[in-house]
């Protein structure tokens, strides 16, 4: 059935905010933390890592695609010293499974858990694997069988066969990770401060990046983006949005409508909860008036 991209860009503003809990929420850090990984970025690339197994930096690097290989480095494979993936993966689900009953706690959505939970996993589990590492690591691992365990094993696998693809288009534009944080904060997505503590940049590579965007013709002088800078853009977006539609083929028209709305007031709830930043280094605007979070 023939649907317009902008609905995959709809689901992902409401996936991306449960998935996100992994990162924020108190329980996921702490668990992370008792887990044994030494600070916030040894459990992020631990935590986000291990469905691979105990992989080493450059895999990381190559997957995660925006980080520098120096911190990643920091990080990975020592983190494997510290504590297996096994005890990653149990961690991150521990804590993000808290955190969101934590944020569903006293409003009345079973239903809509439930529903979100079930459809998701028909998309998730039948969403083409073919060249999304990640997807596929987290496809790999089983399925929670409790409800929030279930909507949130679900929304990671949408959200990382996402991620997959706008990776995959990003590098058929020819846009490395780094130019692709550059970019993003020149369109004003994301403030480059964000992007400085989050992706570790000094103004030296900052410079340097910006300046080899700009000899391509994607910036100007001043580091805003030119027409072509946005065009391309454009169509990166657009393309990350076609391809991302593939996640939900086997479902109805009915099931997909059915999961956006199921996920609405589940994605509100998480948003209300406070955990989350107001922006994100990947450009998710998390707005509780909207209930889902805005993307760029």
């Amino acid at each position: 059935m023939i649907r317009d991209a902008s609905l995959a860009r709809r689901l992902w503003s409401r996936v991306e905010p449960i998935h996100a809990v992994t990162y924020f929420a108190p329980e996921a850090r702490g668990a992370l933390d008792d887990a044994g990984y030494r600070g916030f970025w040894m459990g992020y690339f631990a935590g986000r890592a291990a469905p691979m197994g105990p992989v080493g930096p450059e895999i990381v690097f190559a997957t995660f695609y925006n980080f520098s290989m120096t911190h990643v480095g920091r990080a990975i494979p020592d983190a494997w010293r510290f504590a297996p993936p096994s005890a990653a993966l149990s961690a991150r689900l521990e804590g993000s499974v808290a955190a969101l009953r934590r944020a569903f706690a006293g409003a009345e959505l079973d239903r809509a858990l439930d529903t979100a939970a079930a459809i998701g996993r028909v998309a998730a589990a039948s969403a083409p694997m073919e060249g999304r590492t990640l997807f596929a690591a987290n496809r790999g691992l089983p399925w929670p069988e409790d409800p929030a365990g279930a909507l949130w094993h679900a929304c990671t696998l949408l959200r990382e066969h996402r991620g997959d693809g706008h990776v995959a288009a990003l590098t058929a534009a020819g846009v490395g990770g780094r130019e692709a944080n550059v970019l993003q904060s020149a369109a004003g997505v994301v403030p480059r401060q964000v992007f400085e503590v989050a992706r570790h940049y000094d103004d030296a590579e900052w410079g340097g990046v910006s300046a080899g965007l700009a000899d391509r013709g994607l910036l100007d002088g001043e580091g805003r983006l030119t027409a072509a800078g946005a065009a391309l853009r454009r169509d990166v977006e657009a393309h990350t949005d076609r391809i991302a539609l593939g996640a939900y083929e086997a479902l109805d028209d009915g099931q997909f409508a059915a999961l956006l709305d199921a996920l609405a007031p589940l994605a509100r709830a998480v948003i209300g909860a406070g955990d989350l930043p107001a922006v994100t280094p990947i450009g998710a605007r998390f707005d509780v008036s909207a209930g889902e979070g805005r993307p760029a």
